[in-house]
């Protein structure tokens, strides 16, 4: 069972001994945002911290890069697959879970005061856990589980009508999944300095969160239309296994046994983005991965990822992240 890290002080954090991440983040000293950097690396290097980060037990096998500024922070986890691994949150900070791929074999998710779940796809589903709540998850994970964790201030995550936020566990919301996908697209690439973009994203994702009643309605009517889980299942495991390959249209409609036109549109109806775009995506996320394994050439990493020249793989990288690879690289 892990412990709780305190939530507002200005010590400093120590390297952990008992096999807990506890890395936090002062968003004082974020002042400058730069490339996605290491947690370990943010921790071992003996930053001072306002609110913790999610604690995770074991933390050898789980990669996880972190960015940000003052009020706003994101992170992304991967964990490998057959890995038994527990998270734990609670801070005075508001967290969105983003869990971009993955499913599990055993395990629940669990906020204070409501019942766990514990659905085993949770692919493209959201978790919202309120400032000061606990936060709690088990999995043993059944395919390559990729996280993104979106911490926002209460400062800059307020709605005009001041109500409490609920909590919520793994649930379906395509409006609040684009918006919190841009957000996290412009604290990492770089926006972050654009402090009245952040602050209008921030403030629409605010008005979403908060409209619990109509969720369940609007969920039924945007998710008419798109892939099924079987299809989804089976589309996403063909890209994966091809990320360093051109990946034909045709092949893809054929594993959802749909036309091309059908597929596309049903495709940017589950995903909100068309199929190549999606591709693209995956291969600078694995990109970050690798980019953090200095032993592998930005040469290599780039051939490895399909790309013909380095060039070609630095321009679609930097389009996508905002920085060059050598410049990530660098921070990383």
């Amino acid at each position: 069972m892990m412990t709780s890290t305190p939530s507002v002080s200005p010590e400093r954090a120590n390297s952990p001994h008992d096999g807990t991440d506890r890395a936090a983040i002062d968003f004082r000293d974020l002042e400058e945002i730069g490339p996605p950097v290491s947690i370990k690396s943010w921790q071992s290097s003996g930053g001072g911290f306002l609110h913790p980060t999610v604690q995770i037990v074991p933390v050898d096998f789980v990669k996880r890069l972190g960015t940000g500024r003052p009020g706003w922070f994101v992170e992304s986890l991967h964990a490998p697959i057959g890995r038994r691994i527990e998270l734990q949150f609670q801070g005075p900070v508001h967290l969105l879970a983003m869990y971009n791929e993955g499913a599990r074999r055993d395990g629940e998710t669990s906020i204070d005061g409501f019942a766990p779940s514990k659905v085993r796809n949770f692919a493209k589903k959201l978790t919202f856990v309120p400032a000061g709540c606990g936060y709690r998850e088990r999995l043993e994970t059944a395919a390559s589980t990729r996280l993104t964790f979106l911490y926002l201030d209460p400062t800059v995550l307020r709605n005009d009508a001041e109500t409490d936020y609920a909590a919520r566990v793994h649930f379906e919301d395509s409006i609040v999944w684009e918006t919190a996908a841009k957000l996290k697209s412009a604290i990492e690439n770089g926006q972050a300095k654009r402090t009245l973009y952040l602050s209008a994203l921030s403030s629409v994702l605010a008005v979403e969160l908060s409209r619990c009643d109509d969720n369940a309605a609007r969920d039924t009517t945007l998710n008419r239309g798109g892939l099924a889980g079987w299809q989804k299942r089976a589309v996403l495991g063909y890209i994966e296994e091809h990320l360093g390959e051109q990946v034909c249209l045709s092949t893809l409609a054929q594993l959802a046994r749909q036309s091309h036109h059908h597929f596309c549109r049903a495709f940017k109806q589950s995903f909100g983005v068309p199929p190549h775009q999606y591709h693209v995506q995956r291969r600078i996320e694995q990109a970050k991965l690798l980019l953090a394994d200095r032993s592998i050439s930005i040469t290599d990493i780039g051939f490895t990822l399909g790309y013909s020249q380095t060039s070609s793989f630095s321009v679609a990288f930097r389009k996508n992240t905002g920085w060059t690879p050598s410049e990530y690289r660098r921070w990383a």
